[in-house]
């Protein structure tokens, strides 16, 4: 049996880099081929590795035929392990393409332990110049070669999960189904590892019923491994030198025991869904709006003021994390969230009018936080382009503050952070095709044999298939998530025009608060931190809190503001105040809203012995779901939970591995109470 990913007595997935692939180019029949210094194997067949490709994989699970007839809402799933070049993706995304029916979409799943080098995928798939336009849009998104998954857009109906990791371990934190499995990797005889019994059942778990495997190889171990997790294999015409290859159907679908410990984060089954309402227009309800309207869902956006009118309307915002000293859940899903935002950016605003990433420099500003980072960097081997510990020196010369301007402190940069526009970034995603906004308050909502039914102030209703609720501190006033605790935080942002000849900063400078580099001549910077405070209304006293932080994080910096002339007094400063949602362990809510009455009744055995879980499905309100209570890191949480949400409506596989999934799940709280109540804490 697979170990389950959701038992809270599995060690945590670490936040690592993973080892680049080693490559040597070599001549072949048909020019220079890449080949694995690590396992001394090719990535391809010598003889031609696209027709390979085309004969084994995509002619092996039938593919031209199941795409031209495909007719289902949801995407064609295909499963991958050993991701390698890509070429065989690419070409599995060029069958779609010329076969698939207008509408019909395609999910990409592929693992991979050893990533290629950015220049090394370029030059290996450069032998195929008919693929160069979709090998463009890989490379544009190609992720740092960090653990987890990675979602790259291909094209509007194609999306590519990267799973970065050994494969087996990979594919058994998968949440979703595959319909046709690639079977690659360097063959048994080099690579044993990857080809043992867990990788097979982890494929049977993730299979729909009769999916379809097709491998270059016929060795036994591939058999007998496919055989004992339900498959059914026979053997084909291999391709060129290899006389036999292999195709298989799972024939028995594996029992799924993985959600004994968990059985309340079993998903909702997915309902047909042609019209959304989103509930709340900042920065979590637009991008909910935009993840769904890409994959051609009718979204009404609604808000009771206007895009970006909350806590989401700032002029600039700091895009950055705090990860935890020693890995845990949360870390995992904020430095996805990260990455994932980075990407996402870039795709929706190439040309960078919304957003910079100038790097983040997180300052150890005490002996607890340069211990604290000191941790973090002995804890988790990430690249320098993802995070890095730099001395003071390091972190002046990166800031652009040398000499009377020069930092005191050093700390962590992340180069793949920076600010980012979050009012002008609401109205983009408002305006997004297939959005439609429309300022109306919704005052409750109501599920029918039609639907839900939103009633709006003045006494209208609109009706839709399923609705998101993201409206932050106020989702607790719709009586489905009455039981969702919610905690106000008021956070006060000010800001100063500068005069010519003023400092500049390099990147953003995070401490106590954050500063970002001058905006339209407008330096801001704060912000205030008030928990249980839902006052938005501008204070003196938060302005002067917010400069004194400067002052402490930034000395000579300010000193230069003063003396270029910059008006820095409280009663001078410019600002916005706004409240924003937290949730009682900092993590965000995003998924279905849990029926809250049923959970406390069908987990009641919780509170007695926390050992005695009742194999009961979690009991949801079919087709509400909930993106709130991001805090002051929206920016990099907001994205990835939208795509998550995006991909349970549309029944997809999901963004991330099944634990953070479930870390994310808004009932987590209801099964904590239950299990304190068991275990009270100690006066």
């Amino acid at each position: 049996m697979l170990p389950s990913a959701d038992d809270p007595a599995r060690p945590q997935s670490p936040l690592t880099a993973l080892t680049p692939a080693e490559l040597t180019w070599q001549m072949d029949e048909i020019g220079e081929a890449p080949h694995s210094s690590h396992f001394g194997d090719v990535y391809f067949s010598r003889h031609d590795g696209r027709a390979e490709t085309q004969h084994v994989f995509i002619a092996g699970n039938d593919l031209p035929r199941r795409f031209a007839a495909w007719q289902a809402s949801r995407p064609f799933v295909i499963g991958e392990s050993g991701f390698g070049t890509g070429l065989n993706m690419l070409c599995a995304w060029a069958c779609f393409e010329t076969h698939a029916p207008g509408g019909a979409r395609l999910h990409l799943v592929s693992t991979e332990r050893f990533p290629l080098a950015h220049a090394d995928l370029a030059r290996a798939l450069s032998a195929w110049p008919d693929l160069a336009s979709k090998a463009c849009r890989l490379l544009a998104q190609w992720p740092e070669p960090v653990s987890g998954v990675h979602r790259l857009w291909l094209a509007d109906n194609v999306i590519l999960d990267l799973h970065f990791g050994d494969s087996a371990e990979c594919l058994a934190r998968l949440d979703g189904h595959v319909d046709a499995w690639f079977l690659d990797g360097f063959a048994p005889g080099k690579n044993p590892e990857m080809w043992r019994p867990e990788l097979f059942a982890a494929m049977a778990l993730a299979s729909r019923p009769a999916a379809s495997v097709a491998t270059f190889t016929c060795a036994g171990i591939v058999k007998r491994g496919l055989a004992a997790a339900g498959f059914a294999w026979r053997k084909a015409p291999g391709f060129g030198r290899k006389r036999e290859m292999l195709c298989a159907t799972l024939a028995t679908p594996a029992e799924d025991e993985r959600r004994r410990r968990t059985p309340w984060f079993i998903p909702p089954p997915p309902q047909p869904t042609r019209h959304v309402a989103v509930i709340g227009a900042g920065l979590a309800g637009g991008c909910v709006a935009q993840a769904l309207a890409r994959r051609g869902v009718q979204v009404i956006l609604l808000d009771r003021q206007a895009p970006g009118a909350g806590a989401s309307g700032n002029r600039q915002g700091a895009l950055y994390v705090k990860l935890a000293a020693e890995t845990n859940r949360q870390s995992r899903v904020y430095l996805a969230g990260l990455l994932h935002s980075r990407r996402w950016l870039a795709e929706i605003d190439p040309q960078r009018r919304l957003w910079q990433d100038c790097g983040v420099l997180q300052l150890a500003t005490g002996e607890r936080e340069t211990r604290r980072q000191q941790r973090f960097l002995a804890n988790h081997a990430l690249p320098a382009s993802v995070v890095e510990g730099l001395d003071e020196q390091q972190a002046s010369q990166r800031a652009g503050l040398t000499g009377k301007l020069a930092l005191a402190h050093g700390g962590l940069e992340y180069p793949q952070a920076g600010w980012v526009r979050p009012a002008e970034l609401c109205r983009a995603l408002a305006a997004t095709p297939g959005v439609t906004f429309r300022r109306a308050a919704v005052e409750s909502l109501r599920r029918d044999a039609a639907g839900w039914r939103l009633e709006l102030a003045g006494g209208e209703t609109l009706v839709a298939d399923q609705v998101v609720i993201a409206t932050a501190t106020q989702a607790s006033r719709f009586a489905q998530n009455a039981d969702l605790p919610l905690q106000p935080i008021r956070g006060q942002l000010s800001s100063v025009a500068l005069p010519p000849g003023s400092p500049t900063l390099e990147r953003v400078v995070c401490a106590g608060g954050y500063v970002a580099p001058a905006c339209d001549g407008v330096l801001s910077f704060g912000a205030s931190f008030v928990p249980n405070d839902d006052d938005a209304a501008l204070r003196e006293a938060d302005h002067a809190a917010n400069l004194a932080e400067l002052k402490r994080a930034l000395p000579g910096f300010v000193q230069a503001l003063e003396k270029a002339g910059a008006r820095l007094a409280p009663g001078e400063l410019d600002g916005r105040a706004a409240v924003r949602a937290a949730s009682p362990d900092k993590t965000p809510y995003a998924g279905p809203v849990p029926d809250a009455p049923r959970w406390r009744a069908d987990y009641a055995s919780l509170a007695k012995d926390a050992r005695r879980v009742p194999q009961t499905p979690g009991v949801h309100h079919p087709g509400l779901w909930i993106s709130a209570a991001h805090g002051s890191r929206g920016l990099a949480s907001a994205p990835l939970c939208a795509e998550l949400i995006a991909s349970r409506i549309c029944n997809e596989p999901l963004p991330m591995e099944r634990e953070l999934a479930d870390h994310l799940h808004p009932g987590r709280r209801l099964i904590a109470e239950l299990v304190r109540a068991n275990n009270p804490p100690v006066a």
